[in-house]
């Protein structure tokens, strides 16, 4: 049995004098234990300490700058991910998994996946249906983490040094698009929570993440897991216990009661950390996840609500449906995928069928420290408040608003919903007529603040929704973005 805490203390010591070499150490550490066990020891002990290992096998102190924008953008999902899920289909189903009874049972499992989504039923997750969710979901959440992320890192809010709690981790993909986003040179402590068959096509994938990475994976229910017993840091410091991140992906809608799962994990998320909630872009889990969101946001609740649906007039909350996602470039579709659609006999069924490569998605920021991604206020003595719209009906007015879609519409006049949480009901900016004055409503991304002058509030009585008519006589400037 090595001294650990006698690595523990030459590793405190080396690490403000040079690189940490695990035989240095060997020969100050009682009874001479072999390198390759102080090594194993130090990576056990490598959060705690603060030390990252490189490529020749010495530690050095992570870097205490934070995590840089990665301006992510993939185009794919990683080939070694997918030689990694082919490898686990290939051990479980042979070599020609997508080809007869395999692939055919592979197939019912995500069609039965898609059919119980839509129609909200409870998902059961049995080997069968752990490896269908991987080939359906694996690259979609891959990308869409990475987009999130971006909104903090752009902050400087993404430590080197993190630590994540993911809740309902699934197959991995969000993990996996975590590992790649921070790098190699970052030192993370992720604990995966996640009781279904899934876990163990996570714990596969999570082979693939590199050795800075450090994986645990408590196999047991949100609502069950123990949090007291996620202890992370120094026994003195109660602070290191707490995580940077936590993070629920594309599991709200699964759970019974989300609401007060998310209040159990906000006890765990840092006083300067972020608890992330990403859902899938559909009416139901988008419109569940604003509910969430606002449930556990409301006065008094001491969260701030960081980014997309930011919150422009002190005092007011949103009240309308809520329904609000953002839109990325679709990725190419991976070889994996593309072998199970191309086994499909079936004359009833498209091409496609077994393709998702749409990375579209709705997510939510909270912090308990008050930042927000723009730190902009709606004025009275400039702004009109969406809350107040009925007084404004027919008017040409100025207001200050956050995009939150794409153009909506198939139609002639492009359509974008819009909020500065105050509205009560849906509120859209219709595009009558584009000009260089008002290009930006349709070029500013999804978040961004927007800055309306002149532009018309009508009722629409069949929507039930306002709409704010920007026309040739409208002005739309990106205030913040």
């Amino acid at each position: 049995m090595i001294d650990r805490e006698a690595v523990r203390d030459n590793a405190k010591y080396l690490r403000q004098v040079r690189p940490i070499d695990p035989e240095e150490i060997a020969e100050y550490v009682e009874g001479s234990p072999h390198p390759a066990v102080v090594k194993q020891t130090l990576r056990e002990e490598a959060f705690d300490l603060g030390l990252v290992e490189q490529d020749d096998g010495t530690f050095v102190p992570v870097d205490e700058e934070p995590i840089a924008v990665q301006r992510w953008h993939p185009e794919a999902f990683p080939q070694e991910y997918s030689f990694a899920l082919e490898d686990l289909l290939v051990r479980e189903y042979g070599a020609n998994w997508h080809m007869g009874d395999s692939g055919d049972t592979l197939r019912e499992s995500v069609r039965r996946l898609k059919t119980d989504y839509y129609h909200q039923n409870p998902v059961a997750y049995d080997d069968t249906a752990a490896v269908g969710y991987a080939l359906y979901h694996l690259p979609d959440n891959y990308a869409v983490v990475g987009y999130v992320l971006d909104e903090l890192a752009k902050k400087g809010l993404l430590p080197r040094k993190l630590r994540v709690l993911d809740v309902g981790a699934g197959a991995g993909g969000p993990a996996l698009g975590l590992s790649d986003y921070v790098g190699d040179d970052a030192l993370v402590d992720y604990h995966a929570v996640e009781p279904s068959a899934n876990a163990d096509v996570l714990e596969h994938m999570l082979e693939e993440t590199p050795r800075n990475f450090h994986t645990t994976v408590h196999r047991e229910t949100a609502e069950d897991l123990n949090l007291d017993e996620l202890s992370g840091g120094e026994e003195d410091d109660e602070s290191d216990d707490a995580f940077d991140i936590v993070l629920f992906a594309n599991v709200l809608s699964e759970l019974d009661d989300p609401e007060s799962v998310v209040q159990k994990y906000l006890d765990v998320v840092a006083d300067d950390g972020s608890l992330v909630a990403i859902e899938p872009a559909d009416l139901n889990t988008s419109t569940g996840l604003r509910e969430v969101e606002r449930a556990v946001t409301g006065p008094g609740s001491g969260l701030t609500v960081y980014s997309p649906t930011l919150r422009l007039w002190d005092g007011y909350e949103p009240a309308d449906r809520g329904w609000s996602f953002d839109v990325r470039d679709d990725l190419d579709v991976p070889g994996f995928q593309h072998r199970l659609d191309e086994g499909n006999d079936s004359d009833e069924e498209e091409s496609g069928t077994f393709v998702n490569v749409d990375v579209q998605f709705s997510h939510s920021i909270l912090r308990k420290d008050k930042k927000r991604r723009f730190d902009i206020r709606a004025s009275g003595s400039q702004h009109a408040r969406m809350a107040d719209m009925e007084e404004h009906v027919t008017e040409r007015i100025n207001l200050l608003a956050v995009k939150l879609s794409h153009n909506l519409s198939e139609g002639k006049n492009k359509l974008f919903k819009v909020g500065d949480g105050s509205e009560q009901v849906e509120h859209y900016a219709v595009l009558t007529r584009e000009s260089v004055l008002n290009e930006e409503l349709e070029h500013a991304p999804y978040g961004a603040i927007l800055g309306f002058e002149n532009v018309l509030a009508l009722w629409n009585d069949d929507e039930g929704a306002y709409n704010l008519v920007v026309d040739a006589e409208t002005v739309v400037d990106i205030v913040a973005a």
